[in-house]
């Protein structure tokens, strides 16, 4: 696997509350993962530095999966679990009361890829097929789009788009979407928060991603273009491809 991530505070905030990983277990599997803190709340740096800091501290545990029931499985617990450590954390410290963290990550193996999210971070495919959202926003806008009450057009506009309705850490529990897809040469994994997938067109991602250039110039590349295009937001990245030789950055 070749691997680089970024992440940026962007151009408007002071402070960037985004966090990220790509991490590799004893048996060559590799986890990515983005995890973007809450905006508006306090100490959203606190719950996505939790959040990455668990998960690869438990990723260093991991037994090899043979199957994607078992990657499932494993992040379905996991994910349950650092849930419940940053709940926990933002009970016993009133200055991260409310605190809260999106969500995406991958289990990227030899024979196939697993990617959970909670919120408003995505992941995207692209392979032979082209280039393809994989995550489903749990966003208001999102399910109004969903129920036909407004057009995909209308949410780019939507006066509450910013609206999230599941996080890490702000509940008891977590409900989290997971999915599994086969991952072969060349396809690549792109994992990122909504800094860049509310600035950079889904054509734009697709024709940085596809040029001859270095995996960490395309990285740098879309950070740039979200910052060119305004930048109001914390910009992070993560790019899988799979091939034989690890870059990271």
């Amino acid at each position: 696997m070749k691997t680089v991530y970024y992440s940026d505070k962007g151009k408007v905030r002071q402070l960037n509350e985004d966090s990220a990983g790509v991490f590799v277990n004893g048996h060559g599997d590799y986890l990515a993962v983005v995890a973007d803190g809450m905006g508006g709340h306090r100490a959203g740096d606190v719950a996505s530095q939790l959040t990455i800091s668990f998960l690869d501290e438990r990723w260093g545990q991991t037994e090899k999966f043979h199957t994607a029931d078992e990657a499932e499985n494993w992040l379905r617990s996991t994910i349950a679990d650092v849930n419940h450590e940053v709940f926990t954390y933002a009970q016993s410290h009133s200055d991260c009361e409310g605190m809260g963290t999106t969500l995406v990550g991958a289990i990227c193996t030899s024979l196939f890829a697993t990617v959970v999210n909670v919120g408003d971070s995505r992941g995207y495919i692209l392979n032979e097929n082209g280039f393809h959202q994989l995550t489903e926003d749990h966003t208001l806008v999102n399910e109004l789009v969903r129920s036909g009450e407004i057009t995909k057009e209308d949410a780019e506009h939507h006066p509450r788009k910013n609206v999230i309705l599941r996080a890490i850490g702000t509940e008891e529990t977590i409900s989290m979407d997971i999915k599994t897809i086969m991952f072969e040469e060349e396809d690549v994994l792109l994992l990122c928060s909504d800094g860049l997938s509310n600035k950079v067109s889904e054509r734009e991602m697709q024709r940085i991603l596809v040029e001859d250039h270095p995996l960490s110039d395309k990285g740098e590349a879309l950070v740039d273009r979200a910052n060119e295009y305004g930048g109001e937001d914390n910009i992070t990245v993560v790019i899988v491809e799979y091939a034989a030789v690890t870059e990271s950055g």
